[in-house]
């Protein structure tokens, strides 16, 4: 996935896999796989929903709210061809699987990802993070003079992050390979 864009329409496309929502829900599932602290407004959500059903990957059915509301509500439903568009996506992998940005999205929607693939991002992001661990402990190894303590800490901590984060890879990737 090179975009943000292409990550949010994997994600909307793996939700609407797994049921149809409306857009207030998926909106708070799509939260719950984006973490906290990468917002995603409405403003983005309804012009990526446009372009997916302009591109025939969704549809959308109003739906009475219910109660005494006379209002609808419109629901989103994955067609046939977003099916194929999400199994595609979910056995292509690449170099970006792994990254920072993409790589939570992945592993929300493992369970329909193949076995093999799921390997390959798990230690395509064991490598790089093995890269970013060995960076971080020759800078700490280095002379520290001139920076300041406070980022000497940070850098440390990035460093104890990275290597937790390695060994939970290493016992996904034992298991995968268990199950394989």
């Amino acid at each position: 996935m090179r975009s943000r864009a292409e990550s949010l329409e994997f994600a909307l496309l793996g939700l609407l896999a797994q049921n149809s929502l409306h857009g207030y829900e998926l909106r708070k599932r799509l939260s719950s796989i984006f973490g906290p602290f990468r917002a995603l407004s409405f403003s983005v959500l309804y012009p990526q929903l446009k372009r997916m059903l302009e591109a025939g990957l969704i549809a959308q059915a109003e739906v009475p709210k219910g109660g005494r509301s006379k209002r609808v509500r419109l629901v989103y439903n994955i067609t046939t061809a977003g099916e194929q568009r999400f199994a595609q996506m979910t056995e292509s992998v690449s170099p970006q699987s792994w990254e920072d940005d993409n790589f939570e999205v992945h592993v929300a929607f493992f369970s329909p990802t193949s076995t093999r693939n799921r390997l390959r991002i798990l230690e395509g992001r064991q490598r790089r993070l093995k890269e970013k661990a060995e960076i971080l402990r020759a800078d700490l190894e280095k002379s520290a003079v001139g920076l300041d303590k406070y980022l000497i800490e940070w850098r440390r901590h990035s460093l104890e992050t990275a290597e937790r984060e390695i060994a939970w890879l290493e016992e996904m990737i034992k298991s995968e390979r268990k199950s394989a």
